[in-house]
């Protein structure tokens, strides 16, 4: 009876806890929290919110500042193998607009990494971003690039990650591009909504 009692603790101490699901931030400078600490960036704070919420997630931000959906789409197969997400959140074209890049290459570039990603069985959430009107028709055309590649890739889709704090100079550093920290809990309020119902 003792043997068995001593063979059943070994078999349950050596079983290894569940791992927390994983959420792949996938992102540029707006995501990485240029600027200022990390911690202080929306990922950061998602997952705090997280663990508030008992959800069994972590957070692995990959962002890099001044990342292009080129690059994102070249980095992320290393990415998907490396952290095997279950949500995989791709914000990124904020750099191709800035630059005036080809929408058609960036329109691919999206959708070759939502295939990516849905192909590993994880959800995607595409996020979104909107030009200064000054940039004229490409704006418009650049803004609609995200909706049309969601709606193609059946994802879902954030219109514009910072729709909440875009006309508030007060809401960036003095780059006038990179949010502060103040303005980061408004971000994933804003997100939030989006994500939330891939949380299964």
């Amino acid at each position: 009876m003792r043997t068995a009692l001593l063979l059943l603790t070994l078999l349950f101490s050596a079983t290894p806890a569940l791992a927390a699901r994983t959420i792949l931030i996938f992102g540029d400078s707006l995501s990485a929290g240029y600027g200022i600490r990390p911690e202080q960036a929306w990922p950061s704070l998602l997952e705090k919110r997280l663990s508030e919420k008992r959800l069994d997630y972590s957070v692995a931000n990959v962002s890099i500042s001044g990342e292009t959906t080129a690059g994102g789409r070249a980095r992320l197969p290393e990415a998907l193998k490396r952290h095997k997400p279950a949500v995989v959140v791709i914000a990124l074209g904020a750099n191709d607009g800035l630059r005036g890049l080809p929408l058609a290459q960036m329109r691919d570039n999206l959708a070759a990494m939502v295939d990516a990603a849905q192909a590993t069985g994880a959800r995607t959430l595409l996020v979104g971003m909107h030009l200064p009107p000054n940039y004229g028709p490409y704006a418009g055309e650049f803004a609609k690039s995200f909706t049309d590649t969601a709606r193609h890739k059946r994802t879902p889709v954030l219109d514009f990650l910072l729709a909440p704090i875009a006309t508030n100079p007060a809401y960036f550093l003095a780059d006038g591009i990179h949010p502060t920290p103040e303005a980061q809990p408004l971000i994933l309020d804003h997100v939030w909504p989006g994500l939330q119902p891939l949380l299964k």
